[in-house]
């Protein structure tokens, strides 16, 4: 029984797409006055950007692999502006929003283990327009894609929506 026990604990923390050593409940570290938010999101989305077609590495945080919540995490790094590490402690982060408010560099968040009721999955809004919205992300099977909302999957695995800035 502890066997069974050990084993889905060990499986329910590997299955977390944004589990690492690294964690922090900081939600800004410091921001730069030079930038408006407009153009620090855009900078956070182009970075984001530049993985694309990068292999999914659970935990990973470089072109040699990256995880969904690794990508959001040094996307914003980018601009100077920190979020934890965990896709889970991301959703705890920012203003809360509705899906109809949502715009480039929002996040979103996702269940997409159906037996255990937690985020497990984020992605970075790249573009949101006439109510189709885009997210850059990386998945265990493609790595870093972008990906619609209106992909059943996506749209049913879909939990709440975040602003950061």
């Amino acid at each position: 029984m502890k066997r069974i026990l050990l084993l889905c604990l060990l499986a329910g923390l590997l299955a977390s797409c944004g589990a690492s050593r690294q964690t922090s409940n900081k939600t800004v570290v410091k921001t730069s006055r030079s930038a408006s938010p407009a153009k620090k999101v855009d900078r956070i989305v182009s970075h984001a950007k530049g993985f694309v077609g990068t292999r999914y590495k659970f935990g990973g945080t470089s072109r040699k692999g990256m995880d969904c919540s690794g990508l959001v995490y040094v996307s914003f790094m980018e601009q100077n502006v920190s979020l934890p590490r965990i896709s889970r402690e991301m959703a705890k982060q920012g203003t809360r929003i509705k899906l109809g408010q949502v715009s480039q560099g929002d996040l979103l968040f996702f269940q997409t283990n159906k037996n255990r009721r937690v985020i497990n999955h984020v992605g970075l809004v790249v573009e949101s327009r006439r109510g189709v919205i885009k997210f850059i992300h990386s998945t265990t099977s493609k790595g870093v894609i972008i990906s619609s909302l209106d992909e059943r999957y996506w749209n049913d695995a879909f939990v709440e929506v975040r602003r950061i800035i």
